[in-house]
């Protein structure tokens, strides 16, 4: 049953890339546009801390100064955003990096293009967890055999990270039960006891350990050392049409980064502009790093996990995919 629900998944991702059609020109979808020396993109993101330089950055005027106006719209994961971007709905996407190993391995011309989100590397003060409920008799990640455990999407980085816990716990991920929940919901329904336990990302991590949630183990962590989480992109025409439109989105998105790695008040400021967590909660959040630059060694130690798990048709090519 499992194989079969992993093929419909997989089967329902290509079908939603058909369905989106190839109707992208390269420059006149609806969500682009241009007013004097200001182009319009559309950019997908999800509604978490990591993707708080592009909203400051926009705030700061860096988009602006490379000629760039940002259209923001959100979606439970990157697994969504794919599609949109190639389809030409969107410009641009952040996403995790399975999800993107997943769309090149399949032959979905995807390219990351910047840097995103890194781990903090550091076990118990990352900014992601795979949590449990006060008072949970689970105390290890290998109790998590025959246990529901939410993911924001199936088949995607946080997956690949709890099931590397189990593993390294001396579990058989494969005895896991994988829920899909977007993150904002996790908190609520680890709490009530609908699911055993949850990977979190902030603000989510902050409000299930307002709750008295605790940790099980800091999963990014396991899967590699500054493990590279996430990166924008763009579908591979796009880029090659539109060269020094996505230099430009480039050169403001790597200022962002160096920002908000730089300023942590701030970042905290701007999430309460697109997430409701409360304030109080909200200063105990932990905070990402967001290097210039991708690490290319953990983007390799994850697509080893992922060819393990069999999540690719084929091995992907990180020479075609990164930058």
């Amino acid at each position: 049953m499992r194989r079969l629900l992993a093929a419909v998944a997989a089967g329902t991702f290509l079908f939603a890339l058909a369905a989106c059609g190839s109707s992208d020109d390269g420059g006149s979808s609806d969500g682009e546009g241009s007013s004097g020396d200001v182009t319009t993109v559309t950019v997908g993101l999800i509604p978490i801390v990591d993707v708080a330089p592009v909203y400051l950055g926009q705030e700061k005027g860096f988009y602006e100064k490379h000629g760039l106006e940002l259209k923001l719209t959100t979606a439970q994961g990157g697994a969504a955003i794919v599609p949109a971007v190639v389809s030409g709905q969107y410009q641009f996407g952040f996403s995790n990096m399975t999800s993107l190993m997943i769309a090149q391995s399949s032959d979905v011309p995807v390219r990351a293009i910047a840097n995103g989100i890194a781990s903090t590397g550091e076990e118990g003060k990352d900014f992601g967890a795979l949590t449990v409920k006060a008072g949970s008799a689970l105390k290890s990640p290998k109790d998590l055999e025959g246990r529901k455990v939410a993911v924001n999407t199936l088949k995607n980085i946080n997956e690949t990270a709890v099931r590397e816990s189990v593993r390294k716990a001396g579990g058989d991920p494969d005895e896991v039960q994988f829920v899909e929940l977007a993150f904002d919901q996790m908190p609520a329904a680890l709490d009530s006891g609908r699911i055993d336990a949850a990977m979190v990302v902030e603000p989510a991590l902050a409000t299930v350990k307002s709750q008295g949630g605790t940790e099980l183990a800091s999963s990014l962590v396991d899967v590699a050392p500054n493990l590279t989480v996430a990166m924008y992109f763009t579908s591979a025409r796009y880029a090659e049409e539109n060269p020094e439109l996505v230099k430009r989105f480039q050169e403001a998105t790597a200022e962002s980064l160096a920002y908000a790695d730089a300023h942590p008040d701030e970042v905290r400021q701007i999430v309460t502009t697109y997430t409701k967590i409360p304030p109080a909660v909200l200063e105990q959040v932990t905070l990402p790093k967001w290097p210039a630059e991708a690490d290319r060694a953990s983007i390799e130690k994850l697509m080893q996990l992922g060819e393990q798990d069999g999540l690719f048709k084929k091995t992907p090519d990180l020479d075609q995919l990164l930058p």
